[in-house]
Parts: structure tokens; sequence; C-alpha cells
């Protein structure tokens, strides 16, 4: 294997093989050490959902119980 990363796509799940196609898109914690970068294809930046579906639906029944 080369000493180049390889990145996954956040939006389309495929690997970006050009490392100038790579976007740093966002990071996120983890439980416990640094996190991660989240990466995407240039193309595809605006299209990452940063926020899981699952969580903001929780979120948003919790919300408008305190209402």
């Amino acid at each position: 294997m080369s000493g180049t990363a390889v990145h996954v796509c956040r939006a389309c799940d495929g690997l970006i093989t050009d490392p100038a196609d790579a976007v740093a898109v966002a990071h996120e914690l983890g439980n416990s050490g640094p996190g991660w970068t989240v990466w995407a294809h240039r193309e595809h930046a605006d299209d990452v959902e940063l926020i899981d579906p699952d969580l903001l639906r929780i979120m948003t029944r919790i919300w408008a119980a305190r209402m």
C-alpha cells in the first residue's frame, strides 16, 4: 500500500482516489481519542448531511414535548 491516505466520500460512499479532489467537510469527535475527519469529493461537499437523521427525529420530539 502506498503512503497516500485513502478517504471515503461521506455523500456517495465512494473512494476518493485523487487527493486534490478530497475536501474535509467536518470533524467528528470520538468517545475516546481525537475523533476523525469527514471527507467528501469536491463535487459532493454540499450534499453531505452532518446531522444524523435518527438523532434529528428524536431531538425534534424532545423539543416539541418541552414546548
